[in-house]
């Protein structure tokens, strides 16, 4: 069946199978930031932006996202910008604070801090635990984390980065 789904700011239109899940049209499409982990939605690693709000692709129907707004960690940052540029401010706060590690489910961590901020520019520590706990890291022990998160609400109420970075950039939903 066709479908058509806004991603990252771009309105597509894919063939899919009754039933298959958004974590697989997208990764098929080339969305590979979004990460395959425990495929049963507890570990949010793979999460995705869905009209503003954290959802876990790998239990989410393609079919239920039809004609909404998907974010991906490939579209958060300003479109045609180059690093350090084109970063969005919370991307380069991980990078700062060191809390990248291997990577594996950075992804997930930036875009559940992306749904924060939006909605919540000043967290205090215990908001910033409560998001990310939904993204299970075997790395980071979740100290840098919550400090780049911290250090990019900072910088976005400064107005640090760029006016498209703060907003979610490539036509991003915040």
């Amino acid at each position: 069946m066709e479908i058509i789904l806004q991603v990252n700011g771009r309105e597509r239109t894919w063939e899919t199978a009754p039933g298959e899940l958004l974590i697989d049209t997208l990764r098929r499409n080339g969305f590979y930031g979004v990460k395959r982990g425990c495929e049963t939605g507890d570990c949010g690693v793979c999460a995705v932006l869905l009209d503003g709000r954290a959802v876990n692709p790998c239990v989410t129907f393609t079919g239920s996202a039809a004609g909404r707004k998907i974010l991906t960690i490939e579209g958060l940052a300003p479109e045609g910008l180059a690093p350090p540029e084109g970063l969005h401010p919370i991307q380069q706060a991980f990078l700062d604070c060191g809390a990248v590690q291997c990577g594996f489910c950075i992804p997930g961590m930036i875009l559940v801090a992306q749904e924060l901020l939006a909605e919540n520019p000043g967290p205090t520590e215990a908001d910033v635990r409560k998001a990310l706990a939904g993204v299970l890291c075997r790395c980071t022990g979740y100290r840098k984390p919550v400090e780049a998160v911290l250090t990019a609400a900072r910088r976005m109420r400064d107005g640090a980065g760029s006016a498209a970075a703060t907003q979610g950039g490539g036509g991003a939903s915040s």
